[in-house]
């Protein structure tokens, strides 16, 4: 307190000054209309640019959870068009009972968003890692997708990281089928770019177009039917001549990629949890696990 005092007392004529001031500048804008409206002017200049800066943080700082809910959008739309398309192709003229199937199918789909945090596009055994985890309710075999198409399928998962093996992966093989046109294949990356990927064992009898959109068959326990994979280019005779070798370009656009949505489907894990059970029973020999 006594330091406070002598501080006070040594300083006293500059703080006396300082009242004086604020006394003066209050005296010369109240009571003068032309100082009193500039500074009025210059006031609601220098708040409306503080309140500019504030709002431009704020939204800056929320472009990833907006990101996320654009591609989480994105992919339940593309998922959206694709049934409809097939659904107009049908019998049946019902366009409300389309909707209401339409609906009843996307509800059955959870959607987990995540980001990529580590991506390579240049390498044959290319893998992706993702911040999302078991703590998220991620496991081995989940699909991975994007806002415009398919990423890949969960391989490893951690708490709260998981990888990735991408379309861009010599390893990776997705079901797809011939948007329209009821002919399979599968996809599959032979390396060099990160645009172009190739649909192989197309049969020979198959009719289709280049143009033509490529989408997830649904056979697999990992991707619902109708997720976009890529669009045809150009089609190749396979090597023994007795299928088709169609090469896409990815809708995917990998190179660039930063937000996705893992699938997580109970009826999918159900098929899966199916299938592993049937591979398991069946013995290398060809005979079954069943002794008796």
């Amino acid at each position: 307190m006594h330091n406070l005092l002598e501080f006070l007392q040594k300083y006293n004529h500059w703080f006396l000054f300082l009242i004086l001031e604020v006394v003066s500048m209050v005296l010369l804008f109240q009571y003068n209309s032309y100082q009193g409206s500039a500074w009025f002017s210059t006031a609601n200049v220098v708040t409306g640019k503080l309140y500019e800066w504030n709002s431009n943080v704020e939204t800056f700082f929320s472009l990833t959870k907006v990101n996320q809910e654009l591609t989480q959008r994105n992919v339940y739309l593309e998922h959206q068009v694709k049934q409809l398309s097939d659904s107009l192709v049908s019998l049946t003229k019902d366009s409300s009972f389309l909707k209401r199937d339409q609906f009843a199918m996307l509800k059955s789909y959870r959607l987990i968003p995540a980001k990529v945090v580590d991506n390579s596009i240049d390498k044959p055994g290319n893998l992706m890692t993702i911040d999302k985890g078991r703590a998220e309710g991620i496991h081995k075999d989940m699909g991975v997708v994007s806002g415009t198409g398919v990423v890949g399928i969960v391989y490893i998962v951690a708490e709260h990281y998981s990888i990735v093996i991408p379309v861009l992966n010599v390893k990776s093989n997705i079901s797809c089928t011939i948007q329209g046109r009821g002919y399979f294949g599968y996809l599959r990356w032979k390396g060099g770019s990160s645009e172009l990927a190739y649909l192989e064992d197309v049969p020979r009898h198959a009719h289709f177009k280049l143009g033509d959109f490529v989408v997830t068959s649904g056979y697999s326990a990992v991707f619902p039917p109708g997720i976009r994979v890529g669009k045809i280019l150009h089609v190749f005779n396979s090597a023994d001549g007795l299928s088709y070798r169609v090469q896409l370009r990815l809708s995917t656009d990998f190179a660039r990629l930063r937000d996705v949505c893992v699938i997580d489907d109970a009826a999918m894990k159900e098929r899966l949890e199916i299938l592993r059970a049937a591979q398991d029973s069946i013995k290398p020999d060809g005979s079954t696990g069943d002794n008796n």
